[in-house]
């Protein structure tokens, strides 16, 4: 990437005073979680049923076993930590230039990191509920499930059958979060777009709501809003960030 590139987003963030992030897979690919459509994603990856099947609601209720067995081998890695780009985001935070992260990512590593203002659009692996008594329960009791007789994931309080509290296929977004998501980016002086090729709705289509002063692009490839930004950066969005001060 050319240093003048990376001057002229620092500049930008120096002046900025309401920066929102809005992120997508490729924010976490550098943590080594793959991201869904490209070579290597899960889209291309080869299994019983596609992909995009498995994680719809109605795939979820017809064939429960199935739903886990993938959901647990793709979507729950262990050990994963944050990269360069989750930190860079929190300390932009913590400096008090950055509003909020947007993110289409549910993994949790945004407050891993330590960002405090998150809105998750696709919900998270990390929270889960009872669909019977709707009691929650963290990650865990999804991946110990492998170990029970039928590889189900039940409450311990009532029984009843656990769902990852993450949008599905065939499902909606949590409003309260779109109305905070959208709060956010019209409040914006600057918004980053990073690791989202902008093509999933309707979490792209929030972007629209941004009339601030600078729109960024760091994405590996180009993007349907790159001729409307102020910079583009075709590159890893954590070797970009991190070559970023925080003042």
């Amino acid at each position: 990437m050319s240093t003048t590139d990376i001057f002229i987003l620092q500049q930008i963030i120096d002046k900025s005073k309401k920066i929102v992030f809005f992120g997508g897979a490729g924010v976490s690919t550098e943590s080594g979680i793959p991201d869904f459509r490209s070579v290597d994603g899960l889209y291309n990856q080869q299994w019983k049923y596609p992909p995009e099947q498995i994680i719809s609601r109605s795939f979820f209720y017809q064939n429960t076993p199935e739903f886990y067995r993938f959901y647990r081998a793709k979507l729950l890695p262990q050990g994963i930590k944050p990269n360069a780009a989750h930190y860079k985001l929190a300390e932009l935070e913590a400096a008090g230039k950055l509003l909020a992260v947007v993110t289409q990512n549910i993994d949790g590593l945004h407050q891993l990191a330590g960002s405090k203002t998150v809105y998750e659009l696709h919900g998270s692996t990390l929270r889960n509920y009872c669909l019977d008594c709707h009691a929650f329960y963290d990650e865990k009791i999804i991946i110990e499930s492998e170990n029970t007789p039928d590889k189900l994931p039940h409450c311990p309080k009532c029984g009843g059958l656990i769902k990852p509290d993450v949008v599905l296929y065939e499902e909606g977004l949590d409003q309260r979060v779109i109305e905070g998501a959208v709060k956010a980016i019209k409040a914006a002086d600057t918004l980053i777009i990073g690791g989202t090729s902008l093509t999933v709705y309707p979490a792209a289509g929030l972007i629209d709501y941004f009339h601030g002063d600078n729109l960024i692009l760091l994405n590996k490839s180009s993007t349907p809003q790159d001729r409307m930004a102020n910079l583009v950066i075709h590159e890893p969005i954590g070797e970009v960030l991190s070559q970023i001060s925080v003042n």
